[in-house]
This record gives structure tokens, C-alpha cells and sequence, in this order.
């Protein structure tokens, strides 16, 4: 873990994460941004994997999580994958569609366990950071990734999640902010910060977040936690319920970046299955 703390991929995978919680301070998801080319291509390629949801329906079986049809359409990803991120990189640059292709793999739950958790999300992050790093995507597409190409991930995702009964990865039950995700988390407290009216206190009240999960991701997040779970917030979402007494958005945004750095990134059980390679190497930080 030290190496890996100590390695060019933590560095520019966290770089990566704070310079797109900058980019999106203060601005909801309706905010006028540019798009480019390589960001319709990602998110027709989003739809492509949603797409292929509809046509692998869940089938009938005696355990009612983690339904084998995701097997199947895993399977079609794995096949598929390489020719998929042709799709976004240049020809030009064609040499590194492999590479990149793993991080697309890794990022949509793992087909053994039919499991899905924060480090398959931070290999989608990876796989974004990539394509940042070989120049598919550039610094004036800094909003669009979070709210067109992740925000896209996370419907996909989220549907997945639902069609399939997917387990969360290592969850750490009620004490865990989240089953399934944290980045959204993150990013959206920091669209939240210096908000007019919104605090941290209204996000465990229901008329809020009806109001205004379209606007704001962490929203979106709480509200997909109210449709999957029952019972009071304050029990199966305790964490939760601890950050919305913290008093200002800035607060909750620096708070769960330490906590994103001590309960994911410096986990083994969720940094074991982290893929190193020329993009994200594993070798110490070279000081430029």
C-alpha cells in the first residue's frame, strides 16, 4: 500500500478527482457547457451498455441477488471492449486502445462475485484519467466528464445495480457512506458549495431533494438510497445522516475527500484489484 501511495498512478488518479471537484464548484447540472466530440462518444458508448441491459433481461433463478444474466452481459463487454474504445480514440492514437479498454472492463462490477463497489467506480475515474492523459479529452471538458459522462456512468450503473440484484462490493453496511458509490458524493457537495438556501441539513429532508435532484448529483445519490432502501434514513444510512449536521457544503466536500482517501483508496481490499500500466504506473512520483 505504501507503493502504491507513493506511486505516479495515486498521484495523478487523486489530481485527476480535485481538479474535477474544482471545475464543478458552484455550478448544477443544467449549467451551459461545451461538448465535444470525444464526450457524445463516450456517452454513446455509455448508451451502447445500456442498450445491451434491455436486451439481457434477468433470468429466473432460486437466489434472488446477483442474477446470472449479468454474467451474460459482462461477457458482451469483455468481447467487446477494445472496439468500443476505438471508437472515442483517434486512430492515431489507436496503439493505446488495450490499455485504456482494461480500465472500461474493470469499471462495471466484477462477474464472478456479480458485485459491484467503489473500486469499479475508480476504475471508471481511471479510465477518464486516461483518456485525459493520452489527450482524447482536454482541459475544457473538465464539466462535461462529471455531469454528461459520469453522471451517464452512474444511470448505467444504477441500472445494472437494479436489473441485476448486483451485491456491493465490500460494503460496509450502514457504516459505509454508500452501498455502491462515493465520487458522486464528492462532486456534488462541492456544485453545492456557497448554494443560496441548500445545506447540508436539507438533503435528509424529502421535499428538497424532490425539488432539486436534477440539479445536483449528491441529490440524485440520496434519492436513489430512498427508492432501494426502506426504514429511517438515520439507520440504514448513518454516515450519511452524520455529514448533513456538518454546518457548510466546504466542510462536507473536504471531509469526504479525506474519508474517500482513508476508507477507498487506502484500502487493500479495494486497491488489490487496481490495474498499473503505462497511463497509470506504478513507479514513484518523478518530480518534472
Amino acid at each position: 500500500m505504501g507503493k502504491w501511495k507513493r506511486s505516479q498512478a495515486y498521484a495523478d488518479y487523486i489530481g485527476f478527482i480535485l481538479t474535477l471537484n474544482e471545475g464543478v464548484k458552484g455550478k448544477k447540472l443544467s449549467f451551459e457547457y461545451r461538448v465535444s466530440e470525444a464526450i457524445e462518444k463516450l456517452v454513446a458508448l455509455l448508451n451502447t451498455l445500456d442498450r445491451w441491459i434491455d436486451e439481457t433481461p434477468p433470468v429466473d433463478q432460486p437466489s434472488r441477488f446477483g442474477n446470472k444474466a449479468y454474467r451474460t452481459w459482462y461477457a458482451k463487454l469483455d468481447e467487446e471492449a477494445e472496439n468500443l474504445v476505438a471508437t472515442v480514440v483517434p486512430t492515431h492514437l489507436a496503439a493505446a486502445v488495450p490499455e485504456v479498454a482494461v480500465y472500461l472492463k474493470e469499471s462495471v462490477g466484477n462477474s464472478t462475485r456479480i458485485d459491484y463497489g467503489t473500486g469499479h467506480e475508480a476504475a471508471f475515474a481511471a479510465f477518464l484519467c486516461c483518456l485525459c492523459k493520452i489527450g482524447v479529452l482536454r482541459v475544457d471538458d473538465q464539466i462535461a466528464i462529471v455531469f454528461k459522462v459520469f453522471n451517464r456512468y452512474l444511470e448505467v450503473m444504477r441500472k445494472l445495480q437494479k436489473t441485476y440484484r448486483m451485491e456491493p462490493a465490500g460494503s460496509q453496511g450502514v457504516w459505509g457512506l454508500d452501498d455502491f458509490q462515493f465520487l458522486p458524493f464528492i462532486w456534488g457537495s462541492s456544485q453545492l458549495i456557497d448554494h443560496p438556501c441548500l445545506e447540508p441539513r436539507h438533503f435528509v429532508d424529502e421535499k428538497a431533494v424532490n425539488e432539486s435532484h436534477k440539479d445536483y448529483m449528491f441529490l440524485e445519490c440520496v434519492l436513489f438510497i430512498t427508492e432501494m432502501k426502506t426504514g429511517p434514513f438515520a439507520e440504514h444510512s448513518n454516515q450519511l445522516w452524520n455529514i448533513s449536521a456538518v454546518p457548510s457544503w466546504s466542510k462536507v466536500n473536504q471531509g469526504l475527500i479525506r474519508m474517500y482517501k482513508a476508507e477507498c483508496l487506502e484500502k487493500f481490499p479495494v486497491i488489490q484489484h487496481f490495474k498499473f500500466g503505462s497511463l497509470l504506473p506504478i513507479h514513484p512520483v518523478t518530480s518534472c
